[in-house]
C-alpha cells in the first residue's frame, strides 16, 4: 500500500524537482541540503507526508514505541537565562525555585517500587551548587536501591557545566557518570545549533560544537543518547537544516544516537512571547522532513506533552514512531511554557489506545528500543 501511495505522488507531482526527490526516497537514497529545502519551500503537506510515511513503514512497519518512565527535575534554578526558557528561575532569584535534595529524588524513585517502570529521565536548571560529586552520589543511590532502573540523565548543558566546574575533560566527567550508573544521555540542550540564532536565544551556555562534542565522546565510550531541536520561533529553515546535517553527519560517525525529537516553540511565560508559534500544518511538516532527511537516525519521536494527545497521534502519520512514555505528572518543563498538557501523565492503557486509534502497532520498549511487550499480541 506505502508503495502505490509514494507511486501516486510521483506520478501526480509537476514540480519535476520534488519528483526527483520523491524518487531519490523510493530509492532509498539520501537527500541533499539543497533538496531538503526545497521539501520544506515547495512541498505541501500531504507530499512530505507520503514520503515520511513511507521512510517510516519502510523502517518499522507499523510499530509504534513508548516506554514506562518517569521524570525528576532536581532544581529549576539555573545559572543561565534562555530567552526561550518558561522554567528556570536565575540563581540570583532562586527563592523562587525549588531545590530537591539527593534524599527527596530518592523518595521519588522508591514511590515507583513495585511497579513495572524501566527508566527514569533527570534533567533540570544548572545549579551551582548541585555539583559533579552531587549527582554521581544521587545515580550510585538509585542503582544501589533499584539496580534494574535505567538511568537517562543530564542535558550536555548540565553536563558541559558540570565537569568545568570539577575540572574534568569531557571524557573523565562521561567516563565517572557511567562508572556511577549512567546509562543513556537525553537530547535537550540542542536548541539551534547555529551559532547566528544559538547566540540570540542561548548565547550563555554550552555553543553547539561543545554539545556535539559531548554526545560525541558519550556514543565513544558506550553511552547512548537522543537529539533534539527547537524548532518554531526566529531560526529559518536553512538554520534547521544546518542542525539536522550536524547531528546526521555525527550520526555517520558513531552511530550512537537512538530517536531524534523535534521540540515545537511555546511562547508563554518567557522572553520570547511576541514570537508567534508555529501552526499545526507547520509542525507536522517538520517531523515529516526531519524523517526524510534524518536516514540514519532509527527513530523519531514526538514529545506528546509538549505537542498535545491528539496532535502527537497525528504526526504518527508524519513519520513519528515513538511517542515517548508515561512520563508521570513531575514534569514541569512544557506545561510552564504553555504546552497542550498542563499536568503530562498516560497511563500505559491510555497511550496504547491512543496508538491504536491511529490504526498503529503499540510496543513498550526499554530506553534503547528493545522491545519488552507487543500489545497486539497481548493483554496486557
Amino acid at each position: 500500500m506505502k508503495e502505490q501511495h509514494l507511486d501516486t505522488i510521483i506520478n501526480s507531482t509537476s514540480n519535476s524537482d520534488l519528483k526527483s526527490i520523491a524518487i531519490k526516497i523510493k530509492d532509498n537514497k539520501r537527500i541533499t541540503d539543497e533538496e531538503c529545502l526545497l521539501l520544506f519551500k515547495d512541498a505541501d503537506l500531504p507530499f512530505v507526508g507520503v514520503l515520511a510515511n513511507h521512510v517510516r513503514e519502510k523502517m518499522h512497519g507499523n510499530k509504534t514505541y513508548f516506554n514506562r518512565n518517569f521524570h525528576i527535575e532536581p532544581t529549576n534554578v539555573c545559572v543561565f537565562s534562555c530567552k526561550f526558557c518558561s522554567y528556570s528561575k536565575l540563581y540570583a532569584h532562586k527563592e523562587e525555585g525549588w531545590e530537591l535534595s539527593i534524599d527527596q529524588m530518592l523518595d521519588i524513585v522508591k514511590s515507583y517500587d513495585g511497579k513495572p517502570v524501566t527508566e527514569v529521565h533527570i534533567v533540570g536548571g544548572v545549579h551551582p551548587k548541585m555539583t559533579m560529586q552531587y549527582f554521581k552520589e544521587l545515580i550510585q543511590k538509585i542503582k544501589a536501591h533499584r539496580p534494574d532502573l535505567h538511568i537517562k540523565a543530564f542535558t550536555a548543558v548540565e553536563l558541559d557545566y558540570m565537569f568545568k566546574k570539577a575540572k574534568l575533560s569531557v571524557e573523565e566527567g562521561l567516563q565517572e557518570l557511567k562508572e556511577a550508573g549512567l546509562q543513556s544521555l537525553p537530547g535537550g540542550g540542542a536548541e539551534i545549533f547555529h551559532p547566528e540564532i544559538r547566540e540570540k536565544i542561548a548565547g550563555d551556555k554550552v555553543d553547539g560544537e561543545g554539545w556535539l562534542k559531548i554526545h560525541e565522546t558519550a556514543h565513544q565510550i558506550g553511552i547512548q543518547s537522543n537529539a533534539t531541536m527547537l524548532y518554531g520561533h526566529i531560526e529559518q529553515y536553512e538554520h534547521r537544516i544546518d542542525h539536522m546535517r550536524k547531528l546526521r553527519d555525527l550520526q555517520d560517525k558513531t552511530n550512537g544516537f537512538n530517536t531524534f525529537i523535534p521540540l515545537k516553540f511555546r511562547n508563554a511565560n518567557n522572553d520570547m512571547s511576541s514570537v508567534a508559534e508555529s501552526t499545526l500544518i507547520e509542525d507536522m511538516k517538520m517531523y515529516a522532513i526531519a524523517r526524510i532527511y534524518l536516514d540514519n537516525f532509527p527513530h523519531l519521536k514526538a514529545y506528546w506533552p509538549m505537542l498535545g494527545r491528539q496532535n502527537a497521534q497525528l504526526t504518527l502519520s508524519f513519520g513519528v514512531n515513538d511517542i515517548d512514555g508515561t512520563i508521570d505528572d513531575s514534569t514541569k518543563i512544557y506545561s510552564m511554557a504553555g504546552s497542550e498538557e498542563q499536568n503530562p501523565t498516560m497511563t500505559t492503557e491510555e497511550l496504547v489506545s491512543l496508538i491504536r486509534q491511529a490504526n498503529r502497532q503499540p510496543i513498550e520498549r526499554d530506553t534503547l528500543y528493545h522491545e519488552i511487550n507487543d500489545f497486539n499480541s497481548t493483554t496486557n
